[in-house]
């Protein structure tokens, strides 16, 4: 009997748990698998592929900015004729602020990136999933409707459609923009709001999608990965005693990899276990 090769791949892949994602992929698949470890700029792309140990599935080289409109849609159509579809996305692209970042200056960015990113990467991905692919996006255990009051609860709480998520990031973000969001309820910690409505992204999509993706066996879900010992984290908090980025990526390649439960689907996962999206 034939089995079909493996097709995975990281986004914002380039260090960090995007290329702990890519190295632990590559070690676990077989050889007539492909990895695609990618990211914006094609020097940084190239040496990190060449640094990953030859071993398990082949890695290869794509460079993808996911803040780009058009960027996901085209890797999108270049995998399918290569491939016919894929096995394996994690959409780890991100952009990282520091305390001394004026969210202001920086909001559009983020947004672009971290948000309207993850909504280009669900649209243009999800459609290519074979039967049991995973479609894992990265978020963090900030994303839920604990981190924000009540009071806005309803701007990503309930959204059926990557549409209406897009349109709340948008709301949000210009108000950031403007400084308004200062005078309501809304967190001065942008992470935590983009964290919010990537999940809310997730949940969307799997409320068109359930029915069919479980019955093909397709895990779609959000992930957090932990506290890590990274430079960005570094700038926050203490760091000094959390796993590496390697050691946070096992639970999530677990998840790419085996067997999953239902109750899963479109939810937010940590170290193997749903957190309550809602108080």
């Amino acid at each position: 009997m034939t089995t079909t090769p493996k097709v995975a791949l990281v986004t914002g892949a380039t260090q960090g748990l995007g290329l702990a994602l890519v190295e632990g992929l590559a070690s676990r698949l077989a050889p007539t698998d492909t990895v695609y470890l990618t990211g914006r700029d094609v020097d940084r792309v190239t040496a990190a592929v060449d640094a990953v140990p030859g071993r398990g599935a082949r890695v290869r080289a794509e460079v993808l900015d996911v803040s780009d409109p058009g960027a996901a849609d085209k890797l999108a159509v270049r995998l399918k004729e290569r491939h016919g579809g894929v096995d394996v996305v994690f959409n780890n692209a991100v952009m990282r602020v520091g305390p001394d970042h004026d969210p202001r200056a920086i909001v559009d960015t983020y947004v672009e990136t971290n948000n309207f990113g993850t909504t280009r990467m669900l649209r243009a991905f999800a459609p290519l999933l074979r039967h049991d692919g995973r479609f894992l996006v990265v978020a963090s255990s900030l994303g839920t409707l604990h981190y924000l009051a009540p009071v806005l609860h309803h701007h990503f709480d309930g959204l059926t459609s990557l549409e209406d998520v897009d349109k709340e990031v948008a709301a949000w973000r210009d108000l950031v923009k403007d400084g308004s969001d200062r005078a309501t309820a809304w967190p001065g910690f942008i992470n935590i709001p983009s964290k919010i409505a990537q999940v809310s992204a997730v949940r969307a999509m799997a409320h068109e999608r359930r029915e069919d993706d479980l019955a093909r066996g397709i895990l779609m879900a959000a992930v957090c990965p932990g506290m890590m010992n990274t430079p960005t984290s570094a700038l926050w908090w203490d760091v000094s005693t959390a796993p590496t980025p390697a050691e946070a990526a096992v639970p999530l390649l677990d998840l790419a990899l085996e067997p999953f439960a239902p109750d899963a689907y479109g939810q937010l996962i940590r170290y193997g276990k749903v957190l309550p999206w809602a108080p």
